[in-house]
């Protein structure tokens, strides 16, 4: 349990660990991917999803998921997972039943499914996150 509110370093580190404790090999191509952390998304992620209130967006992947990459695809960027401090703070807080950790670790493995192909409806049957 972390006894203060962690910061972008913080959620970062969770972030990686949660990435390292991935099985291969879904480990080694989740490290080739950009982890960025940041407290909110920006007003183009929000307007690009149709998202009004940028609390209600946790974290994001930005890719080409690797069930649709071809080698011929030229990538205009890298493939990226988002994840926004303050929406997931604001989830735990207004959740009040589980640790930060348990909630940073569980965007990260959910964007991180996204860049593995699925879906969210497939992440949800395998894995899903009571209200």
């Amino acid at each position: 349990m972390i006894p203060v509110t962690p910061d972008l370093d913080m959620f970062e580190d969770i972030a990686l660990r949660t990435v390292d404790g991935f099985p291969q090999p879904f480990r080694n191509a989740a490290r080739e991917v950009l982890l960025r952390v940041t407290d909110w998304p920006t007003d183009d992620m929000l307007a690009s999803l149709g998202i009004n209130k940028p609390v209600g967006l946790t974290g994001l992947y930005e890719g080409i998921p690797m069930t649709r990459k071809s080698v011929l695809d030229m990538a205009p960027q890298p493939d990226t997972v988002w994840l926004f401090r303050e929406p997931i703070l604001h989830e735990w807080r207004a959740r009040g039943n589980v640790e930060i950790e348990e909630l940073i670790a569980h965007v990260t493995i959910h964007e991180f499914a996204h860049h593995f192909g699925w879906s969210d409806a497939e992440i949800a049957r395998v894995a899903p996150w009571e209200t």
